[in-house]
């Protein structure tokens, strides 16, 4: 037989919850029964890993100290990684029995919690101990005191042993007509991962602003318009881009440039790592299309904003793939005046 043990207190030297699971933990061996101790205190890091470890149980031990109200926060991450990731089929093949102690108001209270609980997720209930001790030299001394906890222990070793059955539960009924758990089939670690980043308000802005990339690329239909002749003012543009080439490994593509609200002024930028080649009318198939205002390109001249800026806020629009866009601002470099 193998009974695991958890502990969800704070490990204090005083926590009389230690001595309850210290005299049960000894009767059990007697009865040589294996029994394995988990302190939720110093295993915080990996909660969502534990419910693994219920699969080699034929019974288990929860067991918290009531310092001021609850079972505290170990317990409950503990309770919920359960439901997440415990195996289900297993769980309902293990009893449990719930141990607290207090310092405090509440032993009752959080005794019927956890038996509720272990209850939902589909396991066996189990006879449990709850008590309210000020002080721990009177728990350890107190002859009757010792043999209640003695009792307790043979009972839950018998009731393991000879399989014992018990009437249904209403909560179980609730579990498997309205509380069901919709999973989604992650690791422990890929949903500890995303919970970060779902409360990490700047991941979150960086997915919205990329949703908004995405339908501006997908959604915008920019509508092909006829070029005219190309007017004789772009030979300053045809300087400005380049002076700030910086040519990049891989650095290659065809951009068109719209410059709005008259069609005829247009730039096509031919970029390759062996050198940069402007035109000043649009020519074949370009690999990304550009609409924006002449001051908008000014802007971007000056450096007081980039092409991926201007996008993002809405100032321009772009069709073609945007991962090709990107390296607008990778190859120019132009300098704020």
């Amino acid at each position: 037989m193998k009974i695991n043990i958890y502990y969800g207190g704070r490990g204090l030297v005083d926590d009389p919850t230690n001595v309850v699971l210290d005299k049960m933990q000894a009767v059990l061996e007697e009865l040589h029964v294996d029994v394995e101790r988990f302190n939720l205190y110093e295993l915080r890091g990996a909660l969502t890993t534990l419910p693994q470890t219920l699969k080699s149980a034929d019974g288990i031990i929860l067991a918290t100290t009531v310092e001021w109200f609850g079972i505290g926060g170990y317990l409950m991450t503990f309770l919920d990684a359960i439901w997440l990731y415990g195996d289900k089929d297993k769980i309902s093949q293990i009893y449990m029995c719930p141990v607290v102690m207090s310092t405090t108001y509440g032993e009752r209270e959080c005794k019927l919690f956890l038996s509720s609980a272990w209850e939902i997720l589909g396991g066996l209930p189990c006879s449990g101990m709850c008590g309210y001790i000020k002080d721990t030299a009177v728990l350890e001394h107190n002859v009757e005191y010792q043999r209640l906890i003695e009792k307790k222990a043979e009972n839950m070793y018998r009731t393991i042993n000879q399989k014992m059955k018990s009437f249904p539960a209403s909560n179980q009924a609730v579990k498997q007509t309205v509380a069901i758990h919709q999973g989604m089939n992650l690791t422990p670690q890929e949903t500890e991962q995303l919970s970060r980043y779902a409360s990490d308000e700047s991941y979150v802005q960086k997915q919205k602003e990329d949703l908004k990339q995405l339908t501006e690329i997908f959604g915008g239909k920019l509508g092909e318009r006829k070029m005219k002749s190309p007017g004789s003012d772009f030979s300053d543009y045809t300087l400005h881009f380049q002076r700030a080439y910086h040519p990049k490994p891989g650095g290659r593509g065809v951009f068109t440039l719209y410059i709005e609200p008259e069609d005829s002024r247009v730039l096509q930028l031919h970029i390759e790592p062996s050198g940069l080649t402007v035109f000043t009318q649009a020519g074949g198939k370009s690999d990304v299309e550009i609409r924006l205002e002449k001051k908008i390109l000014d802007d971007v001249i000056a450096g007081n904003q980039t092409f991926q800026k201007a996008f993002m806020t809405g100032a321009m629009k772009m069709k073609g793939d945007f991962a090709t866009f990107r390296i607008l601002d990778e190859v120019f470099s132009f300098e704020k005046e």
